[in-house]
């Protein structure tokens, strides 16, 4: 495992990670404080009102892709991230107030919704290239599965904490402790060795450079097909607030512990899987089609578990699973794209995970509505088995991939690699 954390080896990663990891926890504790407010204070357990709250934060990141992604490839992207992370924080206490003060009504928070939504646009992408600055080409995967594992270490503990705060003081402080955890990752921003960083060339500002990466992506079949995957998985099944919040209070009849708790056993399945991609060499694009099938398999065994305990243990596979399939979409696309296009193609790739939100979560969160939580993780189980079809597609046209019986034994293979048996 020591191979698995030698990003931490440069000062720079060392102090963004420490810095991270508090915003990060911070964040989550929003998220999980957001979700009960609108849940339980200001509507009668009502899926599609966060539905839309979802819509609203991830819609931007479709909306203004075009800037965004041109923003991550021309600007500095530390002066960015210190101008994104600041407004975040000045957001979060806005909210914080209102509901301290007792004034907060649910437009209030769609409108805060969507103002982080805007915000968050710009940060994601820049976010996620910063990482290539902090370590250079050679460590870039390993920096990114270790900035998955701090972020889900933080849903493992935000979550946790929030639901003991919600339920002794109240959603509206918070908010106002994510605003203040905001100083941590600007103070790291702030103490980053600049001559240390790894610049690279900037992209030059060409007429139709906002349309490069459109084109980039769509001459390139490996990145469509792992973008049509993302958009499944990230249109019906990343909607964990939704599938853990209605599965906790309406079927579970749990409180905010509870709800907190379930939150942060998913993510021990994240951290699983974050490390287990940290000590992974390179990823592949048949890790996709793995990811993907387990998480649907995830999602339908949640969804017909009987009891709270043994839907927080599907809750871990769907976490592993989800982990695994995110971040090898983001791997394989930093890796495989020319750098003056990677600002942009992965703005791309977050806007297609993430903007997807705004049709899937009032969708899920009506079906929840409607037919109840179960049938929601169903939803988010099929949209897992459909991209993993995608996978499969792809791979038996472009990968040679093809399904033997030879001597009595089931085999799949690819062009020019070793036969590998399913049934022995």
């Amino acid at each position: 495992m020591k191979g698995a954390f030698r990003s931490l080896n440069g000062f720079n990663y060392r102090i963004w990670a420490a810095g991270a990891l508090v915003s990060n926890v911070g964040t989550w504790m929003q998220r999980i404080a957001q979700g009960w407010l609108v849940l339980t204070q200001l509507t009668h357990n009502n899926a599609t009102a966060l539905g839309v709250v979802m819509a609203l934060q991830f819609g931007p990141h479709l909306l203004l892709l075009p800037l965004t992604g041109f923003a991550a490839d021309h600007l500095d992207r530390r002066k960015l991230l210190i101008a994104t992370q600041a407004a975040m924080g000045a957001l979060a206490m806005g909210l914080g107030v209102l509901t301290v003060a007792g004034l907060v009504e649910l437009w209030h928070v769609y409108v805060f919704a969507f103002l982080l939504g805007c915000v968050t646009a710009f940060d994601s992408p820049a976010r996620q290239t910063f990482a290539c600055e902090l370590v250079g080409e050679a460590d870039l995967h390993n920096a990114v599965a270790l900035d998955s594992t701090s972020f889900n270490a933080a849903r493992m503990i935000g979550p946790a904490i929030a639901g003991i705060l919600i339920a002794t003081v109240g959603s509206g402080w918070v908010f106002l402790i994510n605003a203040a955890s905001f100083a941590a990752v600007l103070g790291s921003l702030g103490l980053l060795r600049i001559d240390e960083l790894h610049l690279g060339h900037r992209a030059p500002r060409t007429k139709g450079s906002l349309l490069e990466g459109f084109r980039y992506v769509w001459r390139r079949p490996d990145l469509r097909a792992v973008l049509l995957m993302l958009l499944l998985i990230g249109t019906f099944g990343f909607n964990f607030q939704i599938f853990i919040s209605t599965m906790s209070v309406s079927v579970f009849h749990a409180g905010a512990g509870q709800y907190g708790l379930l939150t942060s056993v998913l993510a021990i399945g994240t951290i699983a899987g974050a490390l287990l991609a940290a000590g992974r060499a390179k990823p592949r694009l048949e890790l996709l089609f793995g990811g993907a099938a387990m998480f649907g398999f995830g999602c339908a065994l949640a969804a017909i578990m009987p009891d709270i305990w043994l839907f927080g243990l599907a809750l871990i596979l769907i976490g592993a699973s989800a982990l695994t399939f995110s971040n090898a979409t983001n791997s394989l696309m930093q890796l495989s794209t020319e750098p003056v296009m990677r600002g942009r193609v992965m703005a791309i790739r977050l806007a297609v995970a993430l903007g997807g939100t705004p049709i899937g979560a009032p969708i899920v969160g009506w079906v929840a509505d409607r037919f109840g939580p179960r049938w929601a993780l169903g939803v988010g189980a099929a949209a897992g088995f459909a991209a993993a079809i995608v996978g499969i597609r792809y791979l038996a046209k472009y990968r040679g991939l093809r399904l033997r019986d030879e001597a009595g034994r089931l085999r799949i293979r690819f062009d020019g690699g070793d036969p590998i048996d399913l049934i022995t």
